[in-house]
């Protein structure tokens, strides 16, 4: 597992920040399902590279080819945890709309990539997590596309800095907002509507995971439930600033915000608490 464990200790990320929760064969694991997702995002958003070479390594990915490390150490996971193939599949579908598709007309559209990049993530997940009642894989799904719409809100600047704009069609249009105003990076009160729109169905996802996790399994998910936790701390803290996302720096919590959030999810963990820090 060296080389996932490094790809993951390098990300910094706030997925690889929730593994402290878990125990050791599990974090592994963990690591290695992080790394494989990491490093097929870095082919698809690696510009530098001509979009038919990118398309190639991403074949590669699918294909198993044993001369990434990565996939090496991902193999006996796969076995262990029995991780179907159709979720991966699914994720590097994900990963190739990026190539493609720098708009969405609509929410629908919208949350087919949401699932494949985000939801399938937590289904993989779950499977090393361990869990009981088949209801958690409603989880799973509901809380991967909270945390993707998240992520889109928060990243508005580097994806328009990339020509993308993942924010829908229909809502800029809804608001008044040209697709130029967001490439020019302009904030404006009709952009933050167009924001807490995404917003809204954000926290509707938030809820719905509370909604659909079962009790037996929320000693489970503590993991899950710490990235719940972060990522709804980011979402307050960007409605807090009018979602103004077009300044040089990303929207983050700081260190003490994120132990403090590991802490209170260990708590809950060790003393059965079973009410989730988010979507409420």
């Amino acid at each position: 597992m060296q080389e996932s464990r490094a790809i993951t200790r390098k990300s910094a990320s706030n997925l690889a920040l929730a593994f402290v929760l878990l125990p050791k064969a599990k974090r592994d694991g963990m690591s290695a399902l992080y790394a494989f997702c990491r490093e097929v995002d870095d082919v698809a958003d690696d510009e530098s590279s001509p979009l038919a070479e990118r398309r190639d390594q991403l074949a590669a990915w699918r294909a198993d080819t044993p001369q990434f490390p990565v996939n090496r150490e991902l193999q006996p996971v796969i076995r262990q945890y029995h991780l179907p193939f159709e979720h991966f599949d699914a994720l590097l579908q994900g990963v190739e709309m990026d190539l493609d598709i720098k708009r969405y007309d609509d929410y629908e559209h919208l949350e087919v990539y949401c699932y494949r990049v985000a939801s399938v993530v937590g289904l993989l997940s779950i499977e090393v997590f361990g869990y009981q009642a088949p209801a958690c894989r409603d989880y799973a799904i509901a809380l991967g596309k909270a945390l993707q719409l998240t992520n889109i809100l928060r990243d508005v600047r580097t994806d328009a800095q990339r020509g993308r704009i993942y924010l829908p069609r229909s809502e800029l249009a809804r608001f008044g907002i040209s697709e130029d105003e967001i490439l020019r990076l302009e904030y404006s009160p009709r952009f933050a509507g167009v924001a807490e729109s995404v917003a809204r169905r954000a926290r509707h996802f938030y809820q719905l995971a509370r909604e659909k996790l079962p009790g037996a399994d929320r000693r489970s998910m503590v993991a899950a439930e710490l990235m719940g936790s972060v990522y709804w701390r980011l979402l307050r803290k960007l409605e807090r600033r009018g979602f103004n996302v077009f300044g040089p720096e990303l929207t983050r919590l700081n260190k003490g915000q994120k132990t403090l959030l590991i802490l209170r999810s260990w708590w809950q963990f060790v003393s059965g608490a079973v009410s989730p820090n988010y979507g409420v």
